[in-house]
């Protein structure tokens, strides 16, 4: 411990000794192949399913597969810093975490109620896609009445997401080996959903789709001007981000979210065997195997169909979905698969975001951040209470708010969440050489000032609205700081006591 008031930091040591300590102790039962699966698990998903299509038509067009690798090597340089912080560090809270051992107690608050926003908001966002997909499938086989939301005293109801985070918030308090397996699973039916769509939609590609690969710039649309342009469009006078150059940057910034969950992975160090070697091989496997898929998934989808027809507004009029590139073909029988592959992959979306938002929550109770008795765990190794409290939140925000729009805020959140880790390796490799590193980022301070300047730029292409409303949030999260957090900080107090001993 060192440092006075909020720019106290937490010890390594002194972080891997608190995951010990009676009733907030973890189980360490998961290895490699279950990290990967968590990382597959979540990343495979939302993005893929409901991002690749509406990007293509309202922002990037043809070179939507160009966005994602864009994303994907932002992802990727970020990725490495996670690894050598998880390996170094293996204590649940991810960022959270990290950021109390490098940039001191404030910042660890800051970006611990930033993951919060992250895994809340795209928890309820996703089950609520989930939800619709459960309308269609309920359809194929009940007839057109079935409806997933219903009225109750003038306020729509949605049952399919109430159900969903009801059954994983207790898949979870179960025990986390048992999450996995049940994710490994599901997460094999979407993979196989997801080849399906790559080798079948290549027989209905038109090369003449992919002309012009990056359409000229287009006035109009739904993010053409206005609090709904891109802070960077707007920062250079740019008066559109729908196409052109700054569409395609636009489109990185939003597929983005596709790629949110390897940092999910870093959470679970504490319950990982032998964290130094099996957390870099989830984070980074787990990366690896999502960028290809999707970037095959993108092209095929971008040449089965004019990115002009893959448009919001285009009719039929919607938010358009890889279910869309085979419907337009006529090919409904595909498209049915699709949804129901989805339905699979957005179930274990869902769990592993409540899985993070849980270890999150759980690191910064029994740091006292937030209160203390949250973070007791139960006889299967899990936090009972932090997971009955993420499930009902995120289900009431689920079952009864409008989460439409939410993905940019998910992806401010996150790669905020991302510059920090990447600069926190500069600084511990600095502080504390000493360490033992059990995955070392290549190429230091090259590789962690990329992803710091790749992250920014990806920021920098969100809308002004999200700006102004992540600022709104983290202005929040410094009143209650300073209310509650920063007099029932764990280490405040130790270091009170400390004082008063040698005194």
């Amino acid at each position: 411990m060192s440092g006075n008031g909020i720019w106290r930091t937490k010890s390594v040591e002194q972080s891997i000794a608190d995951t010990d300590e009676p009733g907030t102790r973890l189980r360490r039962n998961l290895g490699a192949w279950d990290l990967t699966v968590f990382g597959v698990a979540v990343m495979i998903g939302a993005g893929i399913f409901t991002l690749t299509a509406r990007t293509a038509g309202d922002l990037s067009g043809p070179s939507v597969a160009l966005a994602f690798v864009f994303a994907g090597t932002a992802c990727a340089l970020a990725a490495l810093c996670y690894a050598e912080f998880a390996s170094t560090v293996p204590v649940a809270g991810s960022a959270y975490t990290f950021s109390y051992a490098t940039f001191g107690e404030f910042l660890a608050w800051i970006i611990g109620w930033d993951l919060i926003l992250e895994f809340s908001v795209a928890a309820a966002a996703v089950a609520k896609g989930w939800s619709v997909y459960l309308e269609t499938v309920l359809r194929y086989v009940f007839g057109e009445g079935v409806s997933t939301t219903v009225g109750a005293g003038g306020v729509d109801v949605d049952w399919g997401s109430l159900l969903l985070v009801a059954v994983l918030a207790a898949l979870l308090t179960a025990g986390t080996k048992l999450s996995s397996r049940f994710g490994l699973v599901i997460t094999m039916i979407k993979v196989l959903i997801i080849l399906f769509v790559i080798v079948l939609g290549i027989a209905y590609i038109n090369p003449d789709n992919y002309t012009p690969f990056i359409p000229p710039a287009a006035e109009g649309g739904e993010t053409a001007g206005g609090l709904e342009q891109s802070l960077f469009s707007t920062l250079v006078g740019g008066s559109s981000s729908v196409y052109g150059a700054f569409g395609l940057l636009a489109g990185a910034s939003l597929v983005f979210f596709a790629f949110i969950g390897f940092d999910i992975v870093a959470t679970t160090a504490e319950e990982t065997r032998e964290p130094q070697r099996n957390v870099p091989r989830g984070i980074l496997g787990s990366l690896a195997i999502v960028t290809v898929l999707y970037v095959a998934t993108s092209l095929v989808v971008a040449g089965m169909v004019p990115y002009t027809s893959l448009a919001t507004d285009a009719e039929p009029a919607g938010r358009k979905t890889l279910a869309t590139a085979f419907a337009f073909h006529g090919v409904d029988w595909a498209a049915n698969v699709v949804s129901i592959g989805a339905l699979a992959g957005l179930t274990t979306v869902v769990m592993v975001l409540l899985l993070g938002q849980q270890r999150v929550l759980f690191a910064m109770a029994r740091d006292g951040l937030l209160p203390r008795p949250l973070a007791k765990t139960g006889s299967r190794g899990t936090p009972v209470r932090v997971n009955i409290l993420v499930g009902v939140v995120v289900a009431i925000a689920a079952t009864f708010f409008d989460t439409g729009k939410l993905e940019e805020m998910v992806n401010v959140g996150t790669l905020f969440a991302f510059i920090l880790v990447s600069a926190g390796v500069l600084v511990l490799r600095r502080k504390r050489p000493d360490l033992r590193r059990g995955f070392r980022v290549p190429l230091v301070p090259l590789v962690p000032l990329l992803a710091i300047a790749a992250c920014t730029w990806l920021m920098l292409n969100l809308t002004v609205l999200t700006w102004l409303r992540f600022l709104v949030w983290m202005a929040l999260g410094v009143l209650v700081y300073f209310a509650y957090s920063r007099r029932h900080a764990v280490l405040g107090r130790r270091k009170s006591v400390q004082s008063v001993t040698r005194d």
